[in-house]
């Protein structure tokens, strides 16, 4: 029972951080169609999110809730970049999902760099540069005849905007010795710690532990699921997502501001993203390259699942999860000591790499059957 008991939560609690990090992603893949290889790396963010709220709460009364800011604090900052990148990059690329597949891995790869190198003077600069260059976009977008000058504004502001904020930016380097720091965190990895109360575990029968980390990842993995549902169900704008999703020319039609449900959509997949990241600064190190380890797992979710299906990324999180740690566990391995050939089979893939490898492949075999997953879909949203 032990045993058993083992097992059924140890696949539950890598299954929640799965579900938990393919939301974001079920909401962007399943009802926008965008490929969003930037996914792991707004995850990295919120757990380095995580990081700063921790060190800036860490000598306030405040220490010991932290975590609820960060999450706060993840979402909103995932939340705002996700934006950015859906106005400044997805938006013109809809339709295109191998292009926004290499657009967004571009702009993950860019993110990673950032994190590990970028200085004070490249961020200054580059913050003038998008102050300058959109603010007068922005400005200058609400004069009536706009589009007849939209090719003049870009072809001026562009060079004009990127000439000061070089200017002033070398200025700023030279005079506080800017170029040789940097505001971010390198390529070593940073610690995050969980709050006291949830150190420790729950202790059970046959001398188990439940982590509380585990416990608290579950926990929130269900109050995002229903978080989630509540908004697309019961809401004005879920119903105007949902709306969208079906049949984007009917929705436009009847005056639903299709570009702003595609932003409003893109930032709330990104905020969740976000989240997800606060749930996997509890389980280790966060590094560059933290979001690069779930990346895959999390489109094997929503693929799987069935894609725009939550109910289907939640039963293929459960699965994938449960039969991820049982393989690598080997739990299996007990219950078929009768059969040599079966029992080395199992300790054979008794370990993370080799599990993955197992799952990838029965996934396989299973999209052989199944190649729209485990709940399809159906009417006018296959037909849109």
């Amino acid at each position: 029972m032990s045993a058993l008991l083992e097992s059924l939560f140890g696949g539950l609690s890598i299954g929640s951080v799965l579900l938990l990090s393919a939301l974001g992603l079920a909401i962007v893949f399943g009802l926008m169609g965008v490929i969003n290889m930037a996914h792991g790396e707004l995850m990295m963010l919120g757990a380095y999110t995580t990081f700063v709220v921790q060190n800036g709460l860490k000598k306030t009364a405040l220490a010991e809730v932290y975590i609820f800011f960060a999450l706060i604090a993840a979402f909103l900052v995932t939340a705002l970049i996700g934006l950015l990148l859906e106005r400044g990059v997805i938006r013109y690329l809809y339709g295109r999902p191998l292009e926004t597949l290499l657009a967004t891995w571009g702009v993950s790869l860019i993110v990673q760099q950032f994190v590990r190198t970028v200085s004070w003077q490249f961020v200054i600069g580059l913050t003038l540069f998008c102050l300058l260059f959109f603010g007068a976009f922005w400005i200058l977008s609400r004069r009536p005849d706009f589009e007849r000058i939209r090719g003049w504004v870009i072809g001026v502001m562009l060079p004009l905007s990127a000439a000061i904020a070089i200017v002033i930016s070398f200025i700023l380097g030279q005079t506080l010795k800017l170029a040789v720091t940097k505001p971010w965190f390198g390529t070593q990895g940073v610690d995050v710690t969980a709050p006291r109360w949830l150190r420790g575990g729950l202790q059970i029968a046959g001398g188990y532990q439940l982590p509380y980390t585990r416990l608290f990842i579950i926990a929130l993995t269900v109050a995002c699921v229903f978080g989630v549902y509540w908004f697309l169900n019961k809401t004005p704008w879920g119903l105007r997502i949902r709306a969208v999703t079906q049949n984007r020319s009917m929705s436009s039609c009847l005056g639903i501001p299709t570009k702003t449900v595609d932003a409003l959509t893109f930032a709330i997949g990104s905020g969740l993203a976000g989240v997800a990241g606060v749930a996997v600064s509890l389980l280790g190190s966060v590094s560059p390259n933290t979001g690069q380890a779930y990346i895959v797992d999390t489109f094997m979710v929503v693929v799987v699942g069935g894609v725009g299906k939550l109910i289907g990324s939640i039963v293929a999180a459960g699965a994938i999860g449960t039969i991820s740690y049982i393989i690598g566990s080997n739990a299996l391995g007990p219950l078929v000591s009768f059969s040599p050939a079966l029992k080395s089979f199992f300790e054979f893939f008794a370990s993370a790499s080799m599990a993955k490898v197992m799952v990838f492949a029965l996934i396989i075999v299973f999209l052989q059957f199944r190649p729209a997953g485990l709940f399809p879909q159906k009417g006018r949203t296959v037909d849109a």
